[in-house]
């Protein structure tokens, strides 16, 4: 059908009612629209219009071919339209996105008595996208009798998935009599949409234990995904070995997805033979996969390897490929190496991605590394990504962490209207915290208050270390309380360490007590943090109750009793100081390098 001879020759013999679907159909999946037209003059013109077939095939090439107003022309002339010209049409809306049109049609079609089947109901259930509207559409299968139709079923649990209903989703699942290859990998996806990983294992081994249908390389790839994520290597070796029992062993989305669930299960080993078995099949998607997967496992030297490699299989890198070599060296601390990359990859015309330039904002972490970041704010900028919130949360804690924090709050300041995002807010305030100047921590907390943003319980162990480095009881103990009785927030043990800190710097180590007293179960960090204050205000009373405690959670650790022989020493308690130093021996513990026992 490349230059009409073909076609020619086919329409030079008389045209019947079954010439011409099957012809429309081929340039329907060639998206050959003026082959399609050609075809349509054709059947105009040999009187073929009238056959409902025919036409309805018309409307279906031109919904496919996406000449979407071509389709609706056609259904409107149909002398007869049936069912199969409305699912047609039906389907072809929305596939194109005009989903309100669809739904127009379909309503319009029940109220006319055009008719409808299990094919338009669910052909309108795959473009519901709210729960109000997929509801009504499943009372109306019901209705109509066709919710235990598989077609119907699988798109009634794809529905509930889609709109986040996953309970939903498994009800209609159960209810569904005969489920085919379909349904199952429907309720699978929907299963892993809604993050419920953890339940595919068990609906993969029903499948394998009730269905008369075997797995195929989609349910495959779900399930081995699946693994991927809930870090399951024993289960995903299970996989592996059902798949090398298969037809498709080899087939390269499950060969990749194989990959990627070594990767992340850390046997790169496994994860690399994988890819070498792969052969001829692989693509560009496995190569990165298995690149990214040598980087997360620190394989640096074998992703590179490998990198060099693509060419002989004449594949060219994409952004994917950069992106994992960038990302993974920046996050292996390997900063001259992440920067050589990405000068690379600017030397072939790639423009950077937002993932690389944060990657790589993340790696400049000191004032050695500011003149990377200044450049890779430069290329924020030219990438027009400066409503990025997260790209601008990078750079602000790529700031911070180099020392400029006026820098880091000039950003902040020109960002409007400020995000709802608490993390940030959280790099700002933590950022202050960490350099000292705690007043503006504060500020920005209390803006954040003001913009009336959630914050995080991160939030408040930025805003409480704040008001620790800086002595702020106070504040530090009014926000204390806010996170409890205004937000709800249960102190977790860093709260809690932090406020011992605050409380014990300024030498209320009575209250900092108080505070411990509260915890169910205090942790070994608790008790050492009250101890050190202890040390600090010469407090030999709570400083012992604080050592015993200690020891008790860490009986193997000498430093509570060389702390407390220190404050002995301090106060020149010398007897006290014999009697620890005898009780170090007695237990046979190590003392700690660079403490002493006399002071």
């Amino acid at each position: 059908m490349t230059g009409g001879t073909s076609l020619d020759v086919i329409l030079s013999h008389s045209p019947n009612k079954f010439t011409f679907p099957p012809l429309l159909k081929s340039c329907a999946k060639l998206g050959d629209v003026v082959q399609g037209r050609i075809l349509h003059a054709q059947v105009v013109k040999t009187g073929f219009f009238v056959d409902v077939f025919t036409a309805t095939a018309l409307v279906s090439m031109y919904m496919k071919v996406k000449q979407v107003t071509d389709a609706l022309k056609v259904l409107d002339e149909m002398p007869e339209r049936g069912i199969a010209s409305v699912n047609a049409a039906v389907s072809g809306l929305l596939e194109n996105g005009f989903c309100r049109d669809a739904f127009r049609m379909f309503g319009d079609a029940r109220v006319s008595g055009s008719g409808m089947n299990s094919v338009t109901v669910a052909s309108v259930l795959g473009g519901c996208g709210d729960i109000e509207g997929g509801m009504q559409l499943h009372c109306l299968a019901m209705k109509s009798g066709f919710e235990m139709e598989v077609y119907v079923g699988t798109s009634l649990v794809s529905m509930y998935s889609r709109c986040g209903e996953w309970v939903l989703a498994a009800r209609m699942f159960e209810k569904v009599p005969h489920k085919s290859v379909v349904t199952y990998n429907a309720f699978i996806s929907g299963l892993m949409e809604n993050g419920v990983m953890n339940l595919v294992p068990s609906v993969f081994n029903l499948m394998r234990k009730f269905s008369s249908e075997e797995p195929n390389d989609v349910t495959f790839v779900n399930a081995i995904t699946a693994c991927a994520s809930l870090l399951n290597l024993q289960y995903g070796r299970q996989l592996h070995g059902l798949v090398m029992k298969k037809e498709f062993q080899f087939e390269t989305m499950v060969g990749t997805a194989l990959i990627d669930m070594y990767s992340k299960c850390r046997c790169w080993k496994s994860a690399y033979i994988v890819f070498t078995e792969l052969k001829d099949t692989r693509n560009l998607i496995s190569w990165n996969s298995v690149i990214s997967g040598m980087m997360i496992n620190g394989q640096h030297e074998t992703a590179v390897e490998l990198f060099e490699k693509l060419d002989s299989e004449g594949l060219k890198p994409d952004s994917a490929t950069w992106n994992s070599l960038i990302s993974g060296f920046s996050q292996l601390g390997k900063v001259i190496e992440a920067f050589k990359f990405f000068e690379r990859m600017l030397s072939v015309v790639m423009v950077p991605s937002l993932k690389c330039l944060t990657s790589l904002l993340s790696a400049c972490s000191d004032i050695w590394t500011l003149k990377n970041g200044k450049e890779i704010h430069g290329h924020v900028i030219k990438a027009a990504a400066e409503r990025d919130i997260f790209v601008l949360t990078s750079l602000i804690d790529m700031y911070m962490k180099c020392g400029l924090s006026s820098w880091a709050r000039r950003i902040f300041d020109r960002f409007e209207p400020k995000p709802k995002d608490p993390v940030f807010w959280n790099v700002m305030i933590s950022g202050y915290g960490k350099h000292g100047e705690c007043e503006s921590a504060i500020e920005i907390f209390e803006l954040l208050r003001e913009e009336k943003v959630e914050p995080s319980l991160a939030t408040f162990t930025a805003v409480l270390s704040a008001c620790s480095h800086c002595g702020n009881v106070e504040k530090g103990s009014q926000i204390f309380r806010l996170m409890q009785e205004e937000y709800g927030y249960k102190p977790s043990t860093e709260h809690i360490g932090c406020m011992i800190d605050l409380l014990g710097r300024s030498g209320r180590l009575r209250e900092a007590k108080e505070v411990i007293d509260q915890m169910s179960e205090p942790s070994s960090s608790v008790y050492s943090s009250l101890l050190g204050s202890c040390r600090q205000h010469l407090d030999p009373v709570l400083g012992e109750e604080a050592a015993m405690k200690l020891a008790e959670l860490e009986p193997e650790n000498p430093a509570p009793f060389v702390i407390l022989s220190s404050i002995y020493a301090a106060l020149e308690r010398w007897e006290d100081v014999e009697s620890i130093r005898q009780v170090i021996d007695q237990k046979q513990l190590v003392k700690l390098p660079g403490l002493s026992l006399s002071g």
